[in-house]
């Protein structure tokens, strides 16, 4: 896996460059205030790259200090579960079973995501952070909102856009860190 030191511009070219042709997904555009805070890219030495994750920080009224992570990867990887804080590699196999909790759009696609339990314990879940999952393009999305209640931010207009082509826009894109901790 790599990941930069800190978020800038320049490491941030560096991640699309090692990342080739898979998605770097961005909740776009980025609302004021907010900045990306953290990146990465998992891939074996040398060869094709296997997942990416993307950090973006910001402040709601509701919720103070908020990180919205998202995770594309192919399956098996693991990334999104370890920075879901959820056991196994995947989301599991009741995804689909009920309706989504929410869409967002990808390009012209609106993709459902799904609660992930974040807890073993039924009786006392964890309250720190929302975890969803769905598949886009044939690959795990997973989103983790910290803290939880920062779900309310997800609404079906929220965009994700494959940032890999931007090109000039990159420019003008805010990065900050340090990022969180996963």
């Amino acid at each position: 896996m790599w990941r930069p030191d800190e978020p800038t511009y320049d490491a941030f070219v560096l991640h699309l460059r090692t990342a080739a042709d898979f998605p770097t997904y961005l909740p776009w555009p980025l609302g004021p205030g907010w900045a990306v805070s953290d990146f990465a890219v998992v891939a074996e030495e040398g060869g094709r790259p296997s997942a990416t994750l993307t950090c973006v920080s910001g402040t709601s009224e509701l919720d103070g200090p908020v990180d919205a992570l998202v995770v594309a990867e192919e399956v098996g990887v693991g990334l999104g579960a370890r920075c879901a804080g959820v056991p196994g590699g995947d989301p599991g196999r009741a995804l689909g079973d009920t309706p989504p909790v929410v869409r967002v759009r990808i390009g012209s696609a609106l993709v459902p995501l799904w609660s992930v339990s974040t807890s073993q314990d039924v009786e006392a879940p964890e309250l720190d952070r929302t975890v969803l999952a769905g598949e886009a393009a044939g690959r795990w999305l997973w989103i983790v909102l910290r803290p939880a209640t920062a779900m309310l931010l997800m609404r079906d207009d929220w965009i994700l856009r494959d940032v890999s082509g931007l090109g000039p826009s990159l420019v003008a894109m805010p990065f900050a860190g340090p990022g969180p901790g996963w």
